[in-house]
Parts: C-alpha cells; structure tokens; sequence
C-alpha cells in the first residue's frame, strides 16, 4: 500500500468522524474499519462510472449494514458521484443527501435502501439472481452484454439476522458465482463484543451452505484485499472474512462498542487525526492530492468500462437486434404493446376461487410478459403460481419459476433485489398469514417505490379447518397500514385480472393479491372492470339507495344476497366492492362522492377480518362487521355461521343502522 493509497482511506476515517460528531448522531467505527476494504473494492477493483451511475453493466454495491452509511456517502463523495463535502457536513438534518441510512432514490449511486440488518445481504442476492437470468436470457456466443458483480458489504449484526442467513442459504443452492459478500468481522455490537451472544464458527457454516470463503486477516492490507475481491468465479458465491477493527485507530474506542453506535467525541477525533497526520484542527479534511487520487481512478477507469460496453452491445445489436430491442425493454421497464389483450375473462356461469383464477391470469400474462418471474415460498400448487412451460431457474438452469423454499423473509428480500437490479419483473407467493414474516420487506418495497407483485392466498377464515394460526385475521389491515402499500381483495375471477393488470402497470410501489382458497361465484366481467379505481358500485339500489354495503374479496357476494333480502323489503340498497383503499383514495372527490354518497349514512362494512378502519367509511352511524378475534379450526362454511358472516347478520345489521 502506498503513502498515497494510505492518505486516500484516512480521508474516509476523517469525514466519518466529523460527520457523526457534527451531527451528534450515528455510527462512525464501522466506516473507520471498513475503509480500507471499501477503497480496495471502489478504486481498483469494481466496474462503475461516477458520471452514468445507472449504466446497465455496472457492478451492484450494497451496504448491508446501512447504519455505516457515512461509509458509502463519504464514497459517493470522494468518487465524483455529485455529492459535496457540504452534503456530507448535513448529515442526517433535514431536506440532506446524506440521510441517516442509505436511501434507494434520494441519494445518487445508493442501489436500494439498508439499514434493518440482513436486509442489504438478501437484496444482493436478488441482484446477482437477476444478472444471471438476464445474463442466460441474452448473452450469445462471443457477445456477452450482461457480465456484471454483485458486492455487499455486511457487519456482524447481518450476519446475525435469520433473514441473511436464508437469503444465503438460497445463493449457496443456487451457485450464484457472481456474488461476493464482504464480511466486516469486528467483533463488535452496540451491547459490547459479539461473545456476549455469538459465538458460531460463520466462515463453517458459510461453507456448509455452499459457499467459497476467503480469509483476509488484516483489514487494513489493501493488497490482500484487492486480490480477495478480484478471485474468479468458482460456482460458487464468495464469504470474505475480513478481520478489522472498530474505529481503528481511535485510541481510546478503537476496538469497544464505544465507537459503534455514537460520535467517538472532539478530543478522541482531534487524537485520532493526529494518528493519521492530519491537522487535528481541521474539520472534514480532503487532501487535494487524496481527492485526485479517488476521482483519477475511479472516473476515467469507469469511463472506459462503460464505454467498452457501449461498443459491444453495438456490436450485439448489429447481431441480434430483437434480443438487443427486447433487452434495452426489459431495462426501461417497458410491457409489450397490447399485452392487455393478454387478460382472460370469465363466465358468470362459473365458481372459482380466485387464487385459481389468479393462477390463470398470471400464465396469460407470462406468455406476453416475458420478463414476469418468480415463484413462491414452497407452496406453488397451493398459491398457483407455476408458470407453465417456464422451466425453474435452479443451480444450473435459469427459468422463470423460483423456488424459494420455506424462506418467506428471504424472498421477499430477494425480490426487491431482483426488482432494484431492473430488467425483471418479479413476484412472489405465500400463504397470506405468512406475510407476518415479510412485512419487513414488504414495507421497504414500499419506501423505495419498487415493483413488487406479492401473490397471498389463502385470506380469511375461509382457510377452514387449519384454525386460527393459518387464518389471517388483522393482516389485511396491517398492509394497508404501509404507506405506498397496493393492497387488492378482489371479489371473483374477474376482480381478480383486473388486479393483476393494475400490478402489472403500477411502477411506482408494490402491489399485494389476497386471494381465496373457496370458490366463489363470478362478477360480470365490464362491472369488474370498477375493481381498478378501487372501489364502485357493483349492484344499484332500486331507488335512492337508504343502505350502503361496503365489502372486500369474498363477502362482496355476502352483501349482494343481503341486498336482494332488504330490496325485497323495501330497503334501497347500494353494493359497493371496495378491493383496493388505495385506489380508491387516489380517485377525484367527485367519483369517491358518487360511490360514497354523503347523504346516506347508513353504511355497513363486511370483510371476514378486524374491523378497526372500516370507520373511515362507515361513518359514526354505521357498522361494521368482522372479526375482531381469531378463527378456529372447523370448515369454512361453519366458521362464516359461527362467526356472524351471514346474509341473515347483514340485513339485520342495516336495519339497525337505519334505526
């Protein structure tokens, strides 16, 4: 390592310190540690161009620990990425660049957003998952247009979390070659050393699951470092165990939980600069000379690599254009024309759960959607999620169906890996009441605005006799929760291609399906069509309606037999099919004024599920019925009884609101 090599990692120890101590907020031991293996990776190893941060062959860095995130913004800084040293002296204040966790969409060059430990290690492997289908898709002999790497970085509290070690799991059985995960081994948490809770042999247990570990002993030999990185591929992801030190070389809090999770204060600072031969007095100190350095190697370096690509994939377009056509679609997130056409329809004459009818949806839209992939959590013959004659993609095939296995958490990471990477458009299926275990990714789908598609069966008590652990009661209300959240109840089969349609255009956010495991009698396929503003009016009162029925996915047909029984008795009575709040929010006040008329205040709710927030629409003079406990176990048609999800509870309840 050279002098100058030296200078350029102190540069990133000094700007870590001060911006945690002028913030009085965050963790500056781990980007002191990481340092050295962050300037090996950024400045001599890995494939990016500061001036085009989103070239499409460009090298993935993901942050996995995002509470080091000084560590990346002093990188995007350093490297040219745009950032200023200004940027860097707000860290973590309002309206900044340098929030306090890496954020996908708000700071140029972050690749998706980290912080919940673990997190970061499972996006990685979606991306290293979406290069190499993408990779298999379009590389011809002599033309390889996608050839790119996968790095993170992880701290021990990563590799902690069960969903790092499931999303590992899955990139060990899966061969992912092109993904390398740089384990920062400190020894270090916020409580004190790891021994406290930790005392597993990781690099063995790396092993056992399939992958390569390399051993770095000294984080602070760049040379070791560079060669660890530039290791080729073996069929296998790559584990580097990296020994550092936290907060090196701090004198008083290097190497204690002292330097982890609060400013390392302005005498330790002023005491570790002059360790380092800077000016102690100087605050976020960039040597011109280390500045020059970051951005001569690493501008005119990934100036050149992009430009290379450029020239090949001209090339690759003169060879294959329908492939370089459909690539450069599949990146801009472009559907074919007409791929609506695609949407089946469905007889009135037919029952049919709406998972089943999903699962028919889902294939016409494979077929004109080659791009849509992805699988489910071991239960594909249950959520019907199989694309047929899609192949699996598996260690050494790469189709469109996953198998994710029994890694809920994991998937979901993945998914919002394969959906960051871009070129995909990635969906994946559970049971509903397991969307508990990826609500985590699900809400970080969310703050980054990507377009996940999550395929939940099985939504109500409708599950039957696997009782009250297998049936989803609050669920539906919890995801509505999320801000960004696109989560559909459709009614039927054909609410049910409605919602697939409404996922397949929404690019700003994911969308969730809850389906039915019975079967339910099918809606008219034009009235359907209402299903995409969210909410409509599905039957009209015979006059001005007195009643309102609101309801979602299967007690929408509830409502419209109830109808009938108080239409009968001379009540007017309006259904309205509410599959998506969402949507329905995001219409004009007029429309939601029509559907929701101000002056008929007798409303009631019905979804086999809590009541709490029905009351935005209900109003003070109306009722909601639900479930405000859990199921039991008994079949579906007896829990609906037992529990008061009948036509008979309906029109008793409408007329007790009309008083």
């Amino acid at each position: 390592m050279t002098n100058l090599d030296k200078r350029c990692i102190d540069t990133i120890r000094c700007l870590a310190m001060d911006g945690v101590q002028k913030a009085n907020s965050g963790h500056p031991g781990t980007p002191m540690a990481q340092a050295p293996a962050a300037y090996a990776l950024w400045a001599k190893v890995m494939k990016h161009n500061p001036a085009n941060p989103k070239w499409p062959d460009r090298d993935r860095f993901v942050l996995s620990c995002g509470h080091a995130s000084m560590l990346i913004y002093s990188l995007l800084y350093l490297a040219g990425y745009g950032l200023e040293l200004d940027d860097l002296k707000a860290f973590r204040q309002w309206d900044s660049k340098t929030p306090g966790h890496p954020e996908f969409g708000h700071t140029v060059g972050i690749e998706t957003t980290t912080g919940p430990l673990g997190q970061g290690i499972g996006n990685a492997v979606g991306m290293a998952i979406a290069e190499r289908w993408l990779a298999d898709r379009f590389n011809r002999p002599g033309h390889d247009v996608v050839n790119h790497r996968t790095f993170a970085f992880a701290g021990d509290g990563c590799l902690m979390e069960g969903v790092a070690y499931e999303a590992a799991s899955l990139a060990g059985h899966l061969g992912l070659e092109k993904l390398t995960v740089l384990w920062d081994n400190n020894r270090i948490t916020i409580e004190g050393r790891t021994d406290l809770a930790w005392s597993e042999n990781v690099p063995a247990r790396f092993e056992a699951m399939g992958w390569r570990v390399l051993k770095v002993a000294d984080g602070e030999d760049v040379e070791a470092l560079v060669k660890a990185f530039q290791e080729p591929a073996c069929g296998r992801p790559t584990l580097i165990d990296c020994t550092t030190v936290i907060g090196f070389p701090a004198p008083s809090k290097k190497d204690t939980h002292h330097a982890h999770g609060a400013p390392l204060g302005d005498g330790e600072i002023r005491a570790t600069k002059t360790i380092l031969g800077f000016d102690p007095e100087i605050q976020f100190p960039v040597p011109a000379e280390a500045l020059a350095h970051w951005r001569g190697q690493c501008g005119p370096r990934g100036a050149e690599a992009e430009s290379d690509w450029e020239a090949r994939f001209e090339a690759y377009r003169k060879a294959f254009p329908e492939l370089a056509a459909e690539y450069e679609a599949f990146l801009n997130g472009e559907l074919p024309t007409q791929w609506q056409k695609a949407l089946p329809s469905f007889s009135t004459n037919d029952a049919i759960a709406t998972r089943e009818a999903s699962g028919k949806v889902l294939n016409a839209l494979a077929a004109a959607i080659p791009n849509l992939i992805g699988g489910s959590a071991d239960l594909a013959p249950s959520n019907n999620t199989h694309l047929k004659d899609g192949g699996d993609f598996g260690p050494r095939e790469s189709g469109r169906n996953f198998h994710f296995g029994i890694r809920e958490h994991a998937m979901g990471a993945v998914l919002n890996g394969m959906s960051l990477h871009g070129g995909v458009k990635a969906f994946g299926a559970t049971f509903f009441i397991f969307c508990d275990y990826m609500r985590p990714t699900a809400r970080l789908a969310s703050l980054m605005k990507i377009p996940v598609t999550y395929v939940w069966t099985h939504d109500s008590i409708g599950v039957g006799e696997d009782g009250p652990t297998h049936q989803p009661i609050e669920q539906m209300m919890s995801m509505r929760l999320i801000p960004g959240f696109t989560m559909i109840r459709p009614a039927d089969a054909n609410e049910t291609a409605q919602a697939w349609a409404i996922a397949m255009s929404k690019g700003d956010g994911p969308v969730g399906l809850a389906l039915t495991r019975q079967k339910l009698p099918t809606l008219d396929a034009e009235r359907a069509k209402g299903a995409a503003k969210g909410a409509y009016v599905l039957e009209e009162a015979s006059a001005a309606p007195r009643v309102l029925l609101l309801a979602s996915g299967s007690e929408v047909h509830l409502a419209v037999q109830a109808r009938k029984v108080l239409e009968a008795e001379g009540v007017p009575t309006r259904v309205v099919s509410m599959p998506c709040w969402e949507l329905f929010e995001a219409q004009s006040p007029a429309y939601k004024a029509e559907v929701l008329p101000d002056a008929v205040t007798a409303r009631v709710s019905i979804e086999a599920g809590v009541t709490t927030g029905w009351q935005r629409y209900t109003g003070n003079r109306g009722a909601c019925i639900g479930l405000d406990h859990f199921g039991a176990s008994a079949p579906a048609d007896i829990l609906f009884e037992q529990f008061g999800l009948t036509v008979n509870q309906v029109v008793q309840v409408a007329k007790t609101v009309l008083g």
